[in-house]
């Protein structure tokens, strides 16, 4: 049997989104969460084969957008990033949203559509400005993010003691300040930031469990920000996003990824979080957010709330989208690359 899924390419502030439509038949479920899990349990290869070579590379994500099983949302969707299937991204909801009104699949209105989405952390409500059959920028109201460690220390592999945060912000983080932590936020530390988020990913997860308390299944540390400022004017902070590799280990070869290439939505959500509750940041104060190709999104605090036993914050963030094409991706069963394949000259060992 021959495998044909259809595409829309897009990205959101340079991080690129593949939008696949059409693929309800392999995500069974009656529920979002039953839907999510099985992809978790079941849709590796499916994962792999999307991001990985010869049809994906090391930069990619992608998102399922799917029929919605709550009759209040207008589309459910589920990430996939090279190292995992996160419940919540604000890049590739950007990408989702901006593909689906500008392709005709969800209706737009202009000058404002609002397109409710279903993901495995509840639902989230988009406004997308538009004009001229185009989508201007896209606001999320994320769901409710929270810390749940401040500046506790963490024991690094070949770094020693480093203090960080772990906060939700649509997935878990870890952050860590780029000064604490010896690095740049520059194009030429890339390498060094991989590695170094890499093994703060590994220990993180080791050292600090989490578990959301009203979504237990989503208890992994996911993604690394590496913060700081920034030097340009108008431009609250800076930072390095890395997706490490799909299987870390102690082996130093593992300890690689790749960067998000826009500033990160949930990201950014995590850190307003961090800085609401260290009094840095306040409610309806507007948070200018740079990512490494120099693009920002713009986040805002808009309430307070709580999430089981957390203090949380209400957050959105705002930035730019743009579709880059269409596609059709198949796999023919004779193909001895059924999940396609990677190679050490540009991926991870």
């Amino acid at each position: 049997m021959t495998l044909r899924l259809q595409a829309i390419e897009a990205h959101a502030e340079g991080e690129p989104g593949r939008v696949i439509v059409g693929a309800d038949h392999l995500v069974p479920g009656s529920t979002i969460a039953e839907r999510f899990a099985y992809a978790e349990r079941e849709l590796h290869w499916l994962r792999r084969l999307i991001l990985h070579e010869p049809r994906g590379y090391p930069g990619l994500c992608a998102v399922l957008a799917l029929e919605p099983t709550d009759p209040a949302a207008d589309v459910a969707i589920i990430v996939m990033e090279q190292g995992a299937f996160t419940p919540m991204s604000g890049s590739n909801t950007i990408c989702t949203v901006t593909s689906l009104l500008e392709t005709g699949r969800i209706p737009m209105v202009e000058p404002v559509t609002t397109v409710t989405l279903e993901t495995a952390v509840g639902l989230v409500t988009v406004e997308a400005r538009c004009a001229g059959g185009k989508v201007l920028d896209v606001t999320i109201r994320n769901v409710p993010a929270f810390p749940v460690y401040l500046g506790v220390p963490l024991d690094v592999p070949q770094l020693g003691s480093v203090p960080v945060d772990i906060a939700f912000g649509g997935q878990f983080f870890v952050l860590a300040t780029a000064e604490s932590l010896g690095v740049g936020l520059a194009a030429g530390d890339a390498q060094d930031l991989l590695s170094i988020g890499a093994r703060l990913k590994l220990a993180a997860n080791r050292q600090y469990p989490v578990s959301h308390p009203l979504n237990p299944g989503i208890d992994s540390i996911n993604l690394v920000m590496i913060t700081g400022p920034s030097p340009a004017p108008g431009i609250d902070g800076r930072n390095a996003m890395v997706m490490a590799t799909d299987k870390l280990s102690d082996n130093p070869a593992t300890w690689t990824g790749a960067l998000d290439r826009s500033p990160c939505g949930t990201g950014t959500c995590a850190r307003m979080a961090c800085m609401h509750a260290r009094g840095e940041l306040a409610i309806n104060e507007p948070f200018v957010h740079q990512g490494m190709l120099d693009t920002t999104f713009t986040g805002r605090l808009v309430g307070e709330t709580t999430v089981g036993d957390y203090a949380a914050v209400l957050p959105t963030i705002t930035g730019r989208g743009w579709v880059t094409g269409t596609s059709e991706w198949v796999l023919d069963d004779t193909d001895p690359f059924r999940e396609g394949y990677t190679i050490g000259d540009i991926w991870p060992a």
